[in-house]
C-alpha cells in the first residue's frame, strides 16, 4: 500500500507539472493544430474504446450485484453506460454554458470573459482531482492499469491545458493553470484518505469516461483547430495495439 502511494503520489505530481509547464509548450500552439496535440487526442480517445468499454462491463456487474431484485433500477441493463452518456452529456452543457459566457460577456484586455473562464476553470479543476481521486480507486489495481490509466490521462491533461490557454490566454497562464496544477494532487489526497463505495467509484469511473470522451472530441472537430486526422488516427491506432498486445 505504502508503495501505491509513493507511486500514485509521483503520478499525480507529474500531472500537475503539465499544467505547470504548460507556457514553455510553446510548439503545440501552431495552425494547423499540432501533430502532438492531435497524436495526444488519439491516445486519449484509444483508451476509452478499447480499455475502458470492455472494463465497463464489470462495472455493470457490480451494479447488478448492489440493486435489489424488483427495485426500479433492476429493470435497466446498462446502468454503466448510461451513467457514462450523462458525463459525455454533463461536459457538452458546460461547454455550451462557457460558449455562452463568452458572448454574452464582455471581454477583458487578455481575451476572455470573467464568467467564461470561472465555469471552466471550476468544471476542469474538478474533473482533474476525480482523475488524481482515481488514481487510487480504479478496478486494476496492478501495475499495468495504472500505468496505462497514467500514460492515457497525462496526454489528455496536455490537450485540456493547451485548449484552455487558446481559450483563455493570458488569465489561464496567471491564474488558471495554477489552479488546475492542484486539482489532480487534491483528488489524490481525497483518495489516500478517503475510500467510497465501490459502486460510487465505479459510477465516477464511468462518468470521468463520457467527459474524456467529450473534452477530446471537442478539441479535435471544430473546424478552425484544423487538426491533423492522420495524426488523430495514428495515435489512436498505435495506442490501441499497445493496449491491445500488453494484455
Amino acid at each position: 500500500m505504502r508503495m501505491s502511494l509513493v507511486i500514485t503520489a509521483a503520478i499525480a505530481l507529474a500531472f500537475a507539472a503539465i499544467h505547470v509547464a504548460g507556457p514553455a509548450m510553446g510548439f503545440l500552439r501552431t495552425t494547423p493544430r499540432s501533430i502532438w496535440l492531435s497524436l495526444a487526442g488519439g491516445v486519449s480517445v484509444a483508451y476509452v474504446f478499447v480499455h475502458v468499454l470492455p472494463e465497463l462491463e464489470k462495472f455493470q456487474g457490480s451494479f447488478r450485484q448492489h440493486i435489489e431484485n424488483g427495485g426500479p433500477l433492476s429493470q435497466i441493463e446498462s446502468h454503466v453506460y448510461l451513467i457514462a452518456l450523462s458525463g459525455l452529456a454533463t461536459f457538452y452543457g458546460l461547454h455550451r454554458l462557457v460558449r455562452w459566457a463568452a458572448s454574452s460577456g464582455e471581454r477583458d484586455r487578455k481575451g476572455t470573459t470573467l464568467g467564461a473562464f470561472r465555469v471552466h476553470l471550476a468544471s476542469y479543476a474538478l474533473y482533474s482531482a476525480l482523475i488524481g481521486y482515481l488514481l487510487l480507486h480504479r478496478e486494476e489495481q496492478d501495475l499495468r492499469g495504472l500505468a496505462i490509466y497514467a500514460s492515457a490521462m497525462g496526454f489528455h491533461f496536455i490537450v485540456n491545458d493547451q485548449g484552455l490557454r487558446e481559450e483563455h490566454g493570458a488569465a489561464y497562464d496567471k491564474r488558471g493553470r495554477w489552479i488546475l496544477a492542484a486539482a489532480p494532487v487534491i483528488g489524490w489526497a481525497l483518495g489516500a484518505m478517503l475510500t467510497l463505495p465501490q459502486l460510487a467509484i465505479s459510477a465516477l469511473f464511468a462518468f470521468l469516461m463520457g467527459g474524456v470522451i467529450l473534452n477530446v472530441l471537442k478539441e479535435e472537430l471544430p473546424d478552425e483547430r484544423e487538426s491533423r486526422f492522420w495524426a488523430f488516427a495514428g495515435g489512436a491506432a498505435g495506442y490501441s495495439a499497445i493496449l491491445l498486445l500488453s494484455r
